[in-house]
């Protein structure tokens, strides 16, 4: 892609964006650098290791998020067949998911 298509592409998505939170699906989202910027992380035994790249070797990137609220899955498979680098690449499509309440502190005044 030359750096015009890229431009347009880019104002594809921004336009896309401003239309998706007027219509109430955009909740949040974000472009990322490519995968050479990447570091992971992991911690093993207590031991946190760095190392450059992403966490997995993929031909395919991540090139960005969008946090959408849709009503079903089949609306969401709608929404992001809207997203413009659509035609170039993938979207993949994932509910959020829920993490369970935090543990209530102990009532340590039975004791008292």
């Amino acid at each position: 892609m030359n750096e015009k298509e890229w431009h347009d592409l880019n104002q594809e998505c921004v336009a896309g964006v401003e239309r998706l939170d007027g219509q109430g699906h955009y909740l949040a989202g974000e472009a990322l650098h490519p995968v050479d910027t990447a570091t992971t992380v992991r911690v093993r035994d207590g031991e946190v290791m760095l190392s450059d790249g992403p966490f997995a070797e993929t031909k395919e990137q991540l090139a960005g998020f969008y946090l959408l609220e849709a009503r079903d899955l089949n609306e969401a498979l709608q929404l992001a067949g809207r997203i413009p680098p659509a035609r170039f690449g993938s979207i993949e499509v994932r509910p959020v998911r829920d993490l369970p309440p935090p543990d209530s502190a102990p009532d340590i005044s039975e004791g008292d």
